[in-house]
């Protein structure tokens, strides 16, 4: 078989793959675009945290969270570490 013929071969698969993943994929990147959303209100939020007595993480999991739930998770958040203390 020649390169050409086998770059063509993974090429097709690519595109079948992207055809039938194409759902599975953009709830995918739906999620990670909420969960970098996420990410920043949780940088925003850290500037107003201290005078209010509240420490959350910016890290992956307090992202996925909110990028999951929204305002109920940032709420869960909330009273997971209320009730850590």
């Amino acid at each position: 078989m020649t390169p050409a013929a086998l770059w063509a071969g993974a090429l097709a698969a690519l595109l079948l793959a992207a055809l039938l993943f194409r759902r599975p994929l953009a709830a995918l990147l739906g999620l990670m675009a909420r969960s970098g959303v996420g990410l920043v209100f949780l940088w925003l939020f850290q500037g107003i945290s201290g005078p209010l007595g509240v420490q959350l993480g910016v890290n992956l999991l307090n992202g996925l969270v909110l990028g999951l739930l929204g305002a109920p998770g940032f709420a869960l958040l909330l009273m997971a570490q209320w009730a850590v203390r």
